[in-house]
C-alpha cells in the first residue's frame, strides 16, 4: 500500500493553506516566498548535479545521447528541455531528447495509466535504440513513478548512465 501523506509532494504545504483566500498580492507574495527556496534546493544538492552534468558531458563527447524520460508533468517537462536545445544550443534534435509516457498525445492531454507501466519505459527506449553511451534521465517529482523507474532500470540494465531528478528525498528514484 502507498502512503500518499508520507511523500513530500503529495502533502500540503502550510505556507499556502489559505492561499485561495488572501488577495492578489498576498498570494504573489506566497508564491515568491515559495520559490526563493528553489536556491537553497539547488544548492545542497550542488554536488550531485556538478557530477550529473559532468556525466552527460563525457557521454555526449563520445558519441552518447542524452534522453529524459517521465510522466505527466514531470515528462513534458523534459520533452520541453530536449525540445529547446536544438533552438538555443544549435544541437541536432536527436542529441537530446524527451520520451513522455504515452507518447506524443501525453503531451496535450493526460494519458491515464501510462505513469504506472514500467514495461511501457524499457520499450519506449528500445524504440529509441539507446546504448551504454547514452545518458537516460528518470524524472518523477514523487520519486515512485514506475515509468521512470522502468525506464532507469532498463538503461542501467544495458549500461547506459542513469540520473534521477525527483522532489522527495531517499525516494525509490
Amino acid at each position: 500500500m502507498i502512503h500518499l501523506e508520507k511523500i513530500l509532494t503529495e502533502t500540503r504545504n502550510p505556507a499556502s493553506l489559505d492561499i485561495d483566500k488572501v488577495s492578489t498580492l498576498a498570494l504573489v507574495k506566497i508564491i515568491n516566498d515559495e520559490d526563493k527556496k528553489v536556491a537553497f534546493a539547488v544548492e545542497k544538492a550542488a554536488t550531485a548535479i556538478a557530477a550529473a552534468i559532468d556525466c552527460i558531458a563525457d557521454r555526449l563527447k563520445k558519441g552518447g545521447r542524452l534522453f529524459y524520460i517521465g510522466a505527466g508533468t514531470s515528462g513534458r517537462l523534459g520533452v520541453l528541455d530536449a525540445a529547446e536545445c536544438p533552438p538555443t544550443y544549435g544541437t541536432s534534435p536527436e542529441l537530446v531528447q524527451g520520451i513522455i509516457a504515452g507518447g506524443t498525445a501525453a503531451m496535450f492531454k493526460a494519458k491515464e495509466g501510462a505513469e504506472d507501466s514500467a514495461a511501457l519505459a524499457s520499450s519506449d527506449l528500445a524504440l529509441e535504440n539507446i546504448t551504454a553511451h547514452d545518458v537516460i534521465v528518470g524524472l518523477a517529482a514523487s520519486g515512485r513513478t514506475p515509468y521512470a523507474i522502468g525506464g532507469l532500470q532498463y538503461a542501467a540494465s544495458i549500461g547506459a548512465a542513469t540520473i534521477s531528478i525527483d522532489c522527495t528525498p531517499d525516494s525509490p528514484l
